[in-house]
Parts: C-alpha cells; structure tokens; sequence
C-alpha cells in the first residue's frame, strides 16, 4: 500500500512527457469574450508637401555659387544658384558670331533692294520730265506749223520725241511695277528670315540663361545640397520646391492589408496634442520589403504648426465595429495564431488546442474557431512550448 500511495504522488507531481511545468507568475493570460471588435489599421507616418516640384539642371556645368541655403522659402524665379560651363559659354558665342554674320548679309540685301526700288523711282521720274518737256516742245511747234512758220517735216520730229518719250514712260512704269511686287515679296521674305535669326539668337543667348538654377514655383526650398565646385550634369536632381501650407500624411503598411485599405476611408491621427481627421487618398500597390504605402489627406485645412518629415501616429478605420468572439492580442500570436493554450478553471494547467484567427488590431484579435467566451488563454509568448500539449502552471516552478 506505501508503494501505491508513492505512485500515485508521483503522478501527481511529475508532468507526463509531452507536458511542461512552468512558473505561473512568468505567463500573462487573457481572457476570450464576445465584445465589440474596434477594426482598424494603426499607422506610423510624417509628414509630406502635397505638392512638390522637383528642380533638375537644364544644363551640365560646375557650380559657381549657391545663392539660397536649404530650407528657405522662395519667390518664382528666384535664383538659386549658379553654374559656369566654359564650352557652353564658347559655343553660344560662335553661334552668335554665325547669326550676327548672316544677320549682316541680310541688311545688306535690304539695302540694295531698297537703292533698286530707288533707282527705279529716280527713272521713272526723270522719264516723266522727258514727257513733259517733249510734250511742250510739240505743242509749241504744232502752234508755229498751224500758223504756217515751220514745215511739216520740222513737226514731225517733235512728234516722234513725244511718241517715244511717252512709250518709254509707260514700259518704265510697267517694268517698275513688276518689280516693286517682286521687291515686296523679297522684302517679306528677308523680314520673315530677319525674324528667325533673332529668334535664334535670343534662343541661343537664353542657353546661357539656363547656368542660372532658379526656382520654377514659389515654395520651401528642400534638398537643395549642392556646393560650389560640385559637377553637375544636365538632368541631375538639385532639389526640390514644396508647396507652402499643404501637407499630407505617408506612410508604410504590412503587405497583410494590401486588400484591406482602400481611398476614402477615414483616418484619425494626433498631431501635436490634438485630433485631426484625414481620409486614405492613395494606395500604392508596389510591395517593398513586404511593405506598401498609403497617401492620406487632410479633412479641412491641416494644422498650422506641420513641419515636413514630422512623425505622425494615425489610425486607418477598416470596418465599423462589431461584437465578435475576441481575445487579447500579444506574443502568443507570433506562435502563428494556429494554437493557443487555454488555461484550465483551476488555473492549474493549460492545455494546447488548434484555433482559428481573422482580423487583428494592436490589441485585439478575432477569434473564428476553437476558443468560446469566458476561457482563459495564455498571451504570453508560447513559441518554446511549440512541442508541449499542456503546462503545468506552478507559483515559482522553473520552466
């Protein structure tokens, strides 16, 4: 009978061999209720300039001076900086030389179609008088050969004059009429080809314009880190210009809720002390190390003490809430949320059983199978009991 009653005692005390005696005050629990399940999504984000512009060099070149320091607020067309390219600066003033050359034929060629159209002028004049003086001399003489002073023969000449005076007059003035349409045309045609050589010049003055960096908008001037005697090349990023007073939020989420987030949901975040309300603007899909991000905007005009890159802790509303079967949430689920180990009504051991879990916040979890209101779980971490049924729960037992 001593042997019996030691047996037993022994089995009593000693765990079988897929059980664990471990330390009761070491393991937090929890208790599985139906309540209401608060669905939604927290979020570490900053701050982010809702509109940005990025600047990019125009030209390649070395930097010569950076006028504006980084973080400044700019004006349109403000300076930023400027860069010296040697071989762009001796280029611009070779095409220069070439447009200022052509330029100087083409003046030439006005000239001389100006003392053409002149010349015929000046004949066409000097003819006119030849008519007029033919025509006078005729009418003096028909006057004396009426009168019987001078022979026909002598008339005849006078006449003659005036006939070929005044044909030469009229082929003139035919022959100058041609040639004025044919000078108006050219005349066009030398002022529209005087048109594009300025335009080139002006063009090829304004490369120079562009060793200028300036900004394209007004705004915040950020990222601007170049230095003096940095190289540049041409589309290098400089920086960038944000607009002021306009923010947004941005931020990183689990790939896990990739189906889950979508626009237009309502998001509340705490920014400096106070409760602000925002809704999901963007959802961009790239997954990057298992992790996606989100644009959110501010409902009504954002707080006025916003700083870019500011940490902003927010809360994305996935559903509305909805009693459910819920427990804890805590490391037991890094066991894989397939297992819990449910604490008996003594509180003297817990037992592994297979569960099911569906939406998760920091605090809570849904439960969908295996548990059922008023158990008792352990939320402490279980992943070292992974091969272990049941734990024999005992005050200042080691594990």
């Amino acid at each position: 009978m001593a042997v019996a009653a030691i047996g037993i005692a022994a089995a009593l005390v000693i765990p079988d061999g897929n059980s664990l005696i471990v330390d009761a005050t070491a393991v937090d629990t929890g208790l599985v209720a139906r309540a209401p399940f608060q669905d939604y999504l927290p979020l570490r984000s900053e701050i982010a300039p809702l509109h940005s512009i990025v600047l990019s060099a125009v030209v390649g070149g070395t930097v010569g001076t950076v006028d504006i320091i980084d973080g400044s607020v700019v004006a349109k067309g403000t300076a930023l900086a400027h860069l010296d390219n040697p071989t762009l600066r001796l280029e611009v003033a070779t095409r220069e030389v070439e447009i200022a050359s052509r330029l100087t034929d083409l003046s030439a060629q006005e000239l001389t179609l100006r003392r053409t159209s002149a010349d015929g002028e000046t004949a066409v004049a000097a003819a006119a008088n030849e008519q007029l003086r033919a025509d006078h001399d005729l009418t003096q003489h028909q006057t004396l050969f009426d009168k019987g002073i001078i022979a026909p023969t002598a008339l005849a000449n006078y006449q003659r004059d005036a006939t070929f005076r005044r044909d030469r007059l009229a082929a003139l003035r035919a022959s100058g009429a041609g040639e004025r349409s044919a000078a108006t045309r050219q005349a066009g045609q030398l002022a529209s080809t005087r048109t594009l050589l300025l335009s080139d010049l002006a063009a090829v003055r304004s490369e120079l314009d562009a060793l200028v960096v300036r900004a394209p908008s007004p705004g915040r001037l950020t990222g601007f880190a170049i230095q003096p005697g940095q190289a540049v090349k041409a589309g290098d990023p400089l920086g960038q210009i944000d607009a002021p007073g306009s923010f947004k939020l941005v931020g990183e989420v689990d790939e896990f809720y990739l189906g889950r987030v979508a626009p237009g949901q309502a998001v509340v975040a705490v920014v400096d002390g106070r409760t602000v309300d925002l809704l999901v603007d963007r959802v961009l899909p790239q997954v990057v190390a298992g992790r996606f991000k989100v644009e959110l905007l501010f409902v009504g005009s954002p707080p006025m003490s916003l700083r870019r890159g500011q940490a902003v802790d927010a809360r994305i509303t996935l559903g509305q809430p909805k009693i459910a079967l819920v427990a804890p949430n805590g490391p037991w689920l890094d066991a894989g949320g397939t297992t819990a180990f449910v604490v008996a009504a003594d509180g003297r051991h817990a037992d592994r059983r297979s569960i099911a879990v569906a939406r998760r916040t920091p605090e809570q979890v849904e439960i969908t199978a295996g548990l059922r209101p008023g158990e008792r779980i352990i939320t402490s971490g279980i992943a070292a009991y992974r091969t272990r049924d049941r734990l024999t729960l005992r005050e200042g037992s080691p594990s």
